[in-house]
């Protein structure tokens, strides 16, 4: 196993790794909607929390030669699970720009998340041989 370490996308928030690269895969634990330049937390916006994420996410997949076309699973939990619709919309529109194929996906609605986040994204990437 390997821990990756990007310059781009936010930082772990506690005592854990950003991602981890097992094998062909990578494990991103559950990004927040930070902007790492000002490290604000966007919350207002369901949507543009949700696209926040993805932007992290491809940054730090860029770091590494990948894209969100790698992406093959993604776990959603939020609180605002009403808002759901949302989500959906902005999530769908951020990969249909990229691929043709939707990773598979599961949405937990939560109580809380870290930092009163509304929403985080955990992600499984292949790694391209």
């Amino acid at each position: 196993m390997e821990v990756l370490k990007f310059e781009n996308g936010p930082k772990a928030v506690g005592p854990y790794s950003s991602a981890m690269r097992s094998g062909n895969l990578i494990f991103f634990s559950g990004i927040l909607p930070i902007v790492p330049q000002t490290g604000e937390l966007l919350i207002e916006d369901i949507s543009k929390a949700t696209q926040q994420i993805l932007k992290n996410l491809a940054a730090m997949l860029s770091e590494i030669g990948l894209s969100l076309k790698n992406v093959v699973k993604t776990t959603i939990f939020t609180t605002q699970l009403e808002e759901f619709s949302k989500i959906n919309d902005a999530y769908e529109s951020v990969f249909k720009a990229c691929t043709d194929r939707y990773p598979t996906r599961s949405a937990v609605g939560v109580k809380a998340l870290p930092k009163g986040a509304t929403i985080e994204m955990e992600f499984i990437v292949e790694c391209e041989k």
